[in-house]
C-alpha cells in the first residue's frame, strides 16, 4: 500500500509540473502543446500496457467493436471528451486560466459524487450531505458574483463525469478503452502540430524544443502511468483520497504563475476547500475502519 501512496502522490506531482511545464514551451501554443503531448504518450502507454501484460484489454476492446460497430462511435465520443481535457489543461496556464480549471479539479470530487447520487442511484452519507452543502454554498456565491461559471471549471468539474458514465456504459473502463482513447486522438495530435504556427519543421528554430519536446512526452507518460499503477494498487477509497492532492498543487502553480484569487472569490473557494474536507475525512474514516477491521 505503501508503494501505491508513494505513486499516486508522485502521480499527482508530475501533473502540476505538466500545468507549470506548459509555460516554458514558447512559442508552442496550447493546441500545439496538446499534439506533441498526444503522440508522444501513447508510445510510452504502448509499451506500459504490453510489459505489464494487460495487451489483452485491447485485443478485447477490439474484438467488441468489430462485432458492435455502434461501440465506435462511443470511443470517437470517449475520446473526444479526453481529449478535450488534456488540451485544456495544458491550454489554461499559457493564458491565466489556470485557476479556473483548478477549481474545476476541486469541484469534480463533488460533481462525481452527485452522478452517483443521481445516476447510479447511490446513497450519500451524512458527510457527503454535509459537503454538497458547503460546495452548494460556493457555487450560490459564485453564482451571484459573476453569474455563472467560468466555462473551464464546467468543462472540467462536469467534463469528466460524463466522461466516465460513458465509459461505464461501454465497459470500456479499462486499460484497453484508455489507449483507445489516446491512439484515436492521434491524427488531432498530428494536426495541430502540423497546423500550428512553429510546426514540425519549426522545430529547427527553437533548439531548446528539441529537449524540451521529449521531455514533454516523459512527463506526460510517466504521470499518467503512476497514475494507473496507484488506482490498481490502492482500494478505491483509498485511491480517490489521494486524488485530492493534485488539485491543491494546480492552485500553488496557478498562484506561482501570477494569477490572484480575487477577494470576492474567497467565499467560493472556501466552502468547497470545507467541501473536499469533509469529504477526505470521510475517506480516512473508511480506510482506517477497513485497516482495523483486517488487522
Amino acid at each position: 500500500m505503501s508503494k501505491g501512496v508513494l505513486f499516486s502522490v508522485f502521480s499527482s506531482v508530475l501533473f502540476a509540473t505538466l500545468y507549470f511545464y506548459s509555460t516554458l514551451l514558447s512559442p508552442l501554443n496550447g493546441e500545439e502543446i496538446f499534439g506533441w503531448r498526444t503522440l508522444l504518450t501513447i508510445p510510452f502507454l504502448t509499451i506500459f500496457i504490453w510489459r505489464s501484460g494487460q495487451w489483452t484489454h485491447i485485443q478485447v476492446w477490439a474484438q467488441r467493436m468489430r462485432q458492435r460497430p455502434l461501440l465506435i462511435a462511443g470511443a470517437l465520443a470517449t475520446s473526444a471528451f479526453l481529449g478535450i481535457q488534456l488540451w485544456l489543461f495544458m491550454w489554461a496556464p499559457l493564458h491565466g486560466r489556470a485557476l479556473q480549471v483548478s477549481l474545476g479539479y476541486f469541484l469534480l470530487p463533488l460533481t462525481m459524487l452527485l452522478t452517483g447520487r443521481f445516476v447510479y442511484k447511490e446513497r450519500l452519507s451524512r458527510l457527503q450531505n454535509l459537503a454538497a452543502i458547503c460546495a452548494a454554498v460556493g457555487v450560490a456565491n459564485e453564482l451571484i458574483q459573476v453569474g455563472s461559471f467560468s466555462w473551464e471549471t464546467m468543462v472540467v468539474a462536469f467534463g469528466y463525469p460524463g466522461y466516465f458514465v460513458l465509459r461505464q456504459k461501454m465497459s470500456s473502463n479499462n486499460l484497453g478503452g484508455l489507449w483507445f482513447d489516446m491512439a484515436l486522438l492521434l491524427p488531432a495530435g498530428l494536426w495541430f502540430v502540423h497546423a500550428g504556427a512553429v510546426g514540425f519543421a519549426g522545430i529547427a528554430d527553437h533548439t531548446a524544443l528539441y529537449v524540451l519536446i521529449p521531455l514533454l512526452g516523459v512527463l506526460s507518460a510517466a504521470a499518467l502511468i503512476f497514475y494507473m499503477v496507484a488506482s490498481q494498487t490502492l482500494s478505491l477509497s483509498l485511491f480517490g483520497l489521494l486524488g485530492y492532492v493534485e488539485p491543491v498543487l494546480l492552485v500553488f502553480v496557478a498562484l506561482l504563475l501570477g494569477e490572484q484569487i480575487k477577494s470576492h472569490e474567497w467565499l467560493t473557494y472556501i466552502p468547497i476547500w470545507m467541501a473536499v474536507l469533509l469529504l477526505i475525512i470521510e475517506g480516512s474514516l473508511s480506510v482506517y475502519s477497513r485497516t482495523d477491521r483486517r488487522s
